[in-house]
């Protein structure tokens, strides 16, 4: 069963669920891409330049049976490629690396703390779309206040931000903001997380899939705990990606369509949001930050 399409504010259709590769070497990421399009029916890829896999996530789809028209392929822009001339030249290098001459979106991976270097890099971005070398741009990890400054910039509004989103950080002021601007919210580690512990400083390690109320809630259902966590993603209207790179689990994260949680088990998980994070908060990340 295939995820179904949302169209963003630039009247792109993207899968609304999609296979993220973070922390899977080029060659997992290549036969992961490979399986979960020929086999498990995805059209919706998540990639990075800082993940190193690049090579293995164009290979993955150059090698299946699907035209790369017909798979949505999202890359980013790492940090220390923050400038005008610095994102310009990235993106060159991860759509030679990808064996593409487009993605369908490209995405600044982090705000950092140069509100002044940020606008040249969206300045870059803007050109990157109107190229046509992405046919949508977006961002990660923007709070509102990240957002706003694009606001009120003027231009092209990111069409999609991705963030850290999980039954435990709900993330309810920025989904209300980004959609009151037309913008998309796209959950990463939306299962909890990938990793034993937390990574930023005042992090937590994954409890989302051993949480009693979820256990509870896959009961009902006869489903796993992640198939769970999706449909919650699902239904809320958030774009997502949960990572794996193994066979039975790809096939199992898709296979969501066919239910759908009821109102009371959407409160249910309401209540879980704790607001504790297994990731940096994107105002104190700054790594590889150019000078």
């Amino acid at each position: 069963m295939s995820a179904p399409l949302i169209e963003l504010n630039s009247g792109v259709e993207i899968p609304q669920l999609g296979l993220g590769v973070w922390q899977a070497t080029s060659d997992e990421a290549e036969q992961a891409v490979r399986f979960a399009i020929d086999e498990a029916h995805y059209r919706h890829i998540d990639t990075a330049a800082a993940y190193g896999n690049e090579a293995g996530v164009g290979e993955g789809i150059a090698s299946s049976s699907v035209l790369r028209a017909d798979v949505f392929l999202t890359t980013k822009l790492w940090n220390a490629d923050h400038g005008y001339e610095r994102a310009l030249a990235a993106v060159d290098t991860s759509l030679r690396t990808l064996g593409t001459d487009y993605v369908d979106l490209y995405l600044i991976h982090w705000p950092l703390q140069d509100r002044d270097q940020l606008m040249r890099t969206w300045d870059a971005m803007e050109k990157i779309l109107a190229d046509g070398k992405a046919h949508s741009i977006g961002v990660c990890n923007f709070e509102p206040h990240h957002l706003q400054a694009l606001i009120d910039r003027g231009g092209v509004l990111p069409a999609v931000d991705q963030v850290e989103l999980h039954p435990h950080l709900q993330q309810r002021e920025l989904r209300e903001f980004a959609g009151e601007h037309g913008i998309a919210i796209e959950s990463w580690s939306p299962l909890g997380g990938t990793s034993g512990s937390g990574w930023g400083p005042n992090s937590k390690p994954n409890t989302v899939l051993s949480d009693p109320t979820i256990g509870d809630i896959a009961a009902k259902y006869g489903r796993s705990p992640a198939q769970i966590v999706i449909a919650w993603h699902i239904r809320s209207g958030l774009i997502v990606i949960p990572k794996s790179v193994h066979d039975d689990r790809i096939k199992q994260n898709i296979s969501v369509f066919d239910f759908e949680l009821d109102d009371e088990d959407m409160e249910r998980i309401a209540s879980l949001d704790s607001g504790e994070r297994v990731g940096m908060h994107p105002d104190d990340m700054n790594l590889d930050a150019p000078s």
